[in-house]
């Protein structure tokens, strides 16, 4: 009777157990997987500031004339390369002509009047000499009682009478020599007035501007031609006040331009030639940064100078651990459970291999480095090498 009651009781057991859910199957975990890990520290970094400018040649010339007159010819056009001596421009040279031809003419004269007044200074040293020994000798025999008083007094009044000829014809010399030098230098200047006639460039450069064309009237002080200095050229940056304490003259600085090669513009380095002030109401001051002779530099470009700063002290980590997906810059951080964990960061400015992090870790966070593509979130990590 015992025996069938247990029978029954085991017999219930079996039936129960048959009759109720399902029993769950469990599947065994994932093995951890061997990553290569590091951490966030904190680490004293340069600071650095960027600023934008335009690039612009060092020399720039506006060609203007330094005559009024008509504009017969423009032989450039912007784009042109110019060398030292290539005619630009041509003027109308009837009227400088015409003045060079009066002014030459007078000189001649001058130097004729100059001639004759030597030939009035010869005739009236003779007759000073005539005068001189006439008196001498009327002065002898007025002694000797041979002349009477009124011989000598003739003789006197004669020989006062050729010292002032002679000193007359001594100042008209004089003056003479004066207006002959005037009048070479009248012609001398009309001969450099005729060759400003013809406008010519006075450096290696390229046309960068055409503002006047034949038939116009050139005016002394406006510009005909903008020419620039082709081979070197400046960054001009704006900086305000704050950043300009911090840059000095000499200072090398990196300098990239936006549409110049990526390997061009990596190796570009400049140096800080002058900082001046723009707006003494606003504080700012403008940075001009010599650039080096490249290819890849042209008048016009926009290009962005880097300027170092003093040291700071931020959080860091190395750049094989970030990865990008869209937008949004992640990072796989190891938590208590060494689960790597996908985790948003905010990334600053790179220096070697490792980066600045400005919010998504905190200093001594663990880190996957250079995490593989198949890394899922959540996935259990040890660290070492894979």
């Amino acid at each position: 009777m015992r025996k069938a009651v247990i029978a029954g009781f085991a017999a219930a057991i079996v039936s129960g157990a048959g009759c109720g859910s399902p029993a769950r199957e469990v599947t065994p975990e994932t093995a951890a997987l061997t990553l290569p890990l590091s951490r966030a520290t904190i680490q004293e970094v340069e600071s650095s500031f960027e600023a934008g400018g335009v690039v612009r040649p060092r020399v720039t010339a506006l060609i203007s004339s330094r005559l009024m007159a008509p504009i017969t010819q423009v032989h450039v056009r912007a784009g042109d390369r110019v060398r030292p001596g290539t005619l630009l421009v041509t003027l109308d040279t009837r009227d400088i002509g015409a003045e060079r031809a009066r002014a030459e003419a007078a000189s001649r004269s001058a130097a004729e009047l100059a001639r004759a007044a030597v030939a009035d200074v010869d005739a009236a040293e003779s007759a000073l000499a005539l005068a001189r020994a006439t008196h001498d000798r009327m002065a002898g025999l007025h002694a000797r009682k041979s002349a009477t008083a009124q011989e000598l007094d003739q003789a006197v009044a004669a020989l006062k009478a050729a010292e002032a000829q002679s000193t007359s014809a001594r100042s008209r010399l004089a003056a003479a020599d004066a207006a002959r030098v005037a009048a070479q230098a009248a012609a001398e200047a009309a001969t450099i007035t005729a060759t400003y006639a013809e406008i010519r460039a006075s450096f290696e450069g390229v046309v960068a501007e055409r503002h006047a064309d034949p038939g116009s009237m050139a005016m002394p002080g406006s510009p005909l031609l903008t020419v620039e200095d082709a081979t070197t050229y400046r960054l001009e940056v704006q900086l305000d006040e704050a950043r300009a304490s911090q840059v000095q003259t000499g200072q090398v600085v990196r300098v990239h331009l936006d549409s110049a090669p990526e390997a061009t513009a990596a190796r570009l380095e400049g140096r800080v030639a002058e900082i001046a002030r723009v707006d003494p109401a606003s504080h700012g001051f403008l940075a001009k940064i010599d650039l080096p002779a490249s290819a890849a530099v042209r008048s016009g470009l926009f290009g962005r100078a880097r300027f170092a700063g003093p040291p700071r002290r931020t959080l860091t980590v190395p750049q094989s651990s970030l990865f990008r997906r869209g937008q949004l810059t992640f990072v796989y951080r190891i938590d208590r459970d060494q689960r790597a964990r996908l985790r948003p960061v905010v990334v600053g400015a790179a220096g070697g291999d490792t980066v600045e992090v400005l919010a998504g870790l905190g200093e001594g966070d663990e880190i996957v480095t250079n995490p593989p593509g198949s890394l899922t979130d959540g996935a259990r990590v040890t660290g070492g090498r894979p």
